[in-house]
């Protein structure tokens, strides 16, 4: 009875925990997300995290399809100058930073202004690498809400200035995504590096 209650009581303060970061990282980027492009501040460098095209369905993957829209906009309005897309080709046949690029260029936006970036395994890995491998400082990063939220915690850490730009949503928060930001929160403390670092690229 004394285990069962103990094991009770770790699960409430887990629980609690994972709510309560959930809650800060919303909190630490608020004033940072953006919605209108108008107001958003411009930045060299548009960060646009990674997603795969498909979904498990076969149709088009809407966070992709939404990503992309986004970081058109921003570049059409000239809120960035370049387009650096950071996401996951750790397996044969399957690339995202190149599928972006292709939607990109089919959009209208220059070959010579997209960068990509093909470690962007996690949100982590690819706001460090923004930094450590392109060399950027101040960027604006492209994904939805939800996500972005998560990206400017992650960001802040590093000392990096950020804002982001908000992609339509698909659908309202998940439990995912607690999980994740706890993940983040711990990965925060530890100071975990990315899988990754590697040969520095210059965006100019």
């Amino acid at each position: 009875m004394k285990k069962l209650k103990i094991l009770i009581l770790s699960g409430v303060c887990v629980a609690v925990g994972v709510f309560l970061t959930f809650h800060w990282i919303s909190y630490k980027a608020k004033g940072f997300n953006y919605n209108d492009i108008d107001t958003i501040p411009k930045n060299k460098v548009g960060l646009v995290l990674g997603a795969s095209k498909y979904a498990p369905s076969g149709n088009i993957n809407l966070f992709y399809k939404y990503r992309v829209e986004a970081a058109v906009d921003l570049y059409k309005a000239r809120k960035i100058d370049y387009i650096l897309v950071s996401g996951d080709n750790g397996r044969k046949g399957y690339d995202e930073p190149t599928d972006f690029k292709n939607d990109l260029i089919d959009k209208g936006v220059p070959a010579e202004r997209i960068f990509l970036d093909y470690a962007g395994f996690r949100t982590l890995d690819s706001i460090v690498r923004a930094k450590e491998i392109f060399g950027q400082n101040a960027i604006t990063i492209i994904s939805q809400r939800f996500h972005n939220q998560r990206a400017i915690y992650i960001a802040q850490h590093y000392g990096i200035d950020a804002v982001a730009y908000n992609a339509k949503d698909v659908y309202k928060t998940s439990a995912r995504e607690y999980l994740a930001r706890a993940k983040a929160s711990l990965d925060v403390l530890f100071n975990v590096e990315p899988k990754f670092l590697g040969d520095k690229i210059v965006i100019k």
